[in-house]
Parts: structure tokens; sequence; C-alpha cells
């Protein structure tokens, strides 16, 4: 059985968005996070940050959204996406997380059997998904590119992959699944829906940045990569050395079950885990509690004994995929979800209401 939610909350979007734009952006939520009276939320779609404001009911509306290609020097093409799959706020910055995936491309029921088996050989990387970045919130809650001494700034990379993709091309667990351009232009390595390389998490506490594996998942092991970030120079950020032979990174690897990581968030020391699977799947989807994550220092590996279950999480078929995790308030500890391709007995207003899930956590 899966555990209710305390409450639903309304999440309002602009009245003024085409039913097409709309529905692109109310159907691909896959980051969230809220800080104070706003929530801020990415998706898989754009290269635009979402924000909305509290209102009395408690819901969030006032929607409007922000274009990151002014703020930050993004690599790809003007139509490449971000594929924005986590959010934190941390010390002034919003900080976001684009997918670091490639991608196969879907079959269409429109095409022939043989279109389609074309189709699914076709293997895509994008520049601007190898997004690390953090852009300063001014307070007037809106991003900037500066603001007093906070720099909207980009993880080093290009169109090609990151310097955290390029140092885990030697890694000997994720070497063989991190996305690579070959000469000819097609790219080498495997898909995201493919238990391929794909980042859907994040977490941050000052230079500490936590990134979340949706895949891929080793035998049942879930993988959270740890970062030391720091800035190089104007709009650039760099990875300190972290591994015993300076690898730019700790892998933490965790007894999931098979599942992979959705999204991540601090409380206190404990990391909450929002977990499901990494192929194309629909469930099942639970909340995990790595107690005292945030004291663990050098590489771990912690058995499924040793992480609480806090939550299992609804989901519907081909509907209801949980993908952003918001703490909204501390004591008692409530946290918001919402879905990707949320169910239609979610969608109210002329489908420019959504509802959310909000839990409390004992």
């Amino acid at each position: 059985m899966t555990d209710f939610p305390k409450r639903t909350i309304i999440l309002e979007f602009d009245s003024a968005l085409s039913n097409k734009d709309l529905v692109k952006i109310r159907d691909n939520l896959s980051a969230v996070v809220a800080q104070g009276e706003f929530l801020w939320l990415g998706g898989d779609e754009g290269t635009r940050l979402h924000r909305m404001r509290k209102n009395p009911s408690g819901g969030f509306g006032r929607h409007q959204q922000f274009e990151l290609k002014n703020l930050l020097s993004l690599p790809g093409t003007a139509k490449e996406e971000i594929d924005i799959e986590g959010l934190a706020y941390d010390g002034g910055y919003l900080w976001l997380i684009g997918s670091h995936s490639a991608k196969r491309k879907k079959a269409d029921d429109s095409k022939t059997a043989e279109e389609n088996a074309l189709l699914l050989t076709t293997v895509e990387a994008e520049g601007n998904r190898y997004t690390l970045a953090r852009v300063p919130i001014d307070p007037k809650g809106e991003p900037v590119a500066t603001y007093d001494d906070l720099t909207a700034s980009r993880l080093k990379g290009d169109a090609y992959g990151s310097i955290l993709t390029k140092a885990l091309q030697e890694d000997p667990h994720l070497g063989s699944f991190i996305p690579r351009m070959l000469p000819d232009g097609t790219v080498d390595g495997i898909p995201s829906k493919d238990n391929g390389f794909d980042i859907e998490g994040l977490a941050v506490l000052g230079d500490r940045v936590f990134v979340g594996l949706r895949g891929p998942v080793l035998r049942g092991w879930a993988i959270v990569l740890e970062l030391l970030v720091r800035p190089m120079s104007d709009g650039i950020l760099n990875l300190c050395p972290l591994g015993r032979n300076g690898e730019p990174y700790l892998k933490h690897f965790l007894q999931l079950d098979g599942l992979g990581l959705r999204e991540l968030v601090i409380d206190g020391d404990d990391l909450l885990m929002l977990a499901g699977p990494s192929m194309d799947l629909d469930g099942p989807v639970f909340i995990y509690r790595w107690k005292a994550a945030l004291n663990v220092r050098g590489e771990s590996l912690t058995w499924g004994k040793d992480l609480q279950k806090i939550l299992r999480v609804p989901f519907g078929a081909r509907t209801d995929h949980a993908e952003g995790l918001a703490c909204l308030s501390e004591a008692p500890l409530e946290i918001m979800l919402c879905y990707d391709s949320p169910d239609n007995r979610r969608i109210h207003g002329n489908g420019r209401e959504v509802k959310v899930d909000v839990f409390e956590i004992r």
C-alpha cells in the first residue's frame, strides 16, 4: 500500500500561456525547491526556470518564467534543452543541474515497424544537458547575473561534456556509461532510459554538492556523487580533487533494492532520497532517509538495513511519476512531491492548475 499525503495543494500556472506551452511545462516537472515565499520549478523542456509565490490558500501561483540563456553561457544550440533534473537553494544561490545524459529516439505509433526500428538505433546528446550551475537570487526573488559578491556561474565544460563527465569517463564503475561524442557525430555510451548515466537529484550545502544518479544502478546499488565546487573565474566553476587518486568526486553506493535516485533533499545531517526505477517503468517509488550522510568523509557503501524507508509514494499507470521533492517546513517536517505526467485527476482550472502532494515525515 502507498502512504497517503497529509494534504494536497495547487500549483497555478500563468493564464497567458498557450495550451501547447502550458502542457510542456505542467506535464514535465522534474525539480522543485522552496525558498521562503517562493517555489522554484524546473522541467525537462527548454532552458527556463519557473517561479511561483505562496498564496493564502497554501498553494502557489503568480507563475513567472526566467530565461537561463540570459544569465549563463550555455554551450549548446538555441533549440537544445537543459533537461533540468535537480534544484537546490543555498547561500543566496539557486543551483540547478541537467541530466548529463544521452537519449535514444522514441518509437512513434504513426510510423512503420521498419521506421521505428531505425529510430531506436539513434542515440543523441545535447551540450546544454551538461549543466551544473548556480544563479544569484536578488531581494525581489529574481535570478540575476550578479548580486553583491554572487555571480551566475556554470561548471567548466563545452558542448561535448563537462569536467565532471570527462573525469568520469575513466571511472571503473561509471566510465562505460558516460556519453561520448565520436568524430563522425554519433554518440557512444548508454542512453538514460537504458540504465545509462542520468543525473536526477541535487542537494547543496556550501561548496559540497551531492548529485543523485537515476542510472546506472549497479547490481541493485544506486550512486550518489559528492563534489567540491569552487569558482575558477567569473562565470566558471571548477571541481576540487576529492578521491584517493585525485578524482574530482567521491562515490557513495546505496542499496536501494534496484531503484535509482530521483531527487535529494538535505534534512539536518541526513539526506532524504526519492528513489524509483532507473528504466522507463512506473514504480515502485519510495523515500529513504540516509542518516548522518553529511558526516561521511570519503567514499562509502551503505547497506539497505542502514537506510530508513520512510514513505511509499503513490504512482499511476503511465502517469504520476514523482520527480520533484521539496521541504516546505521543518517542524513538523513537511515535504512536497510534484509529478511528471500528472494524472488527469490532478489537473483542474481548465488545465491551469495541478494538485501536488504534501506528506508529513515523522
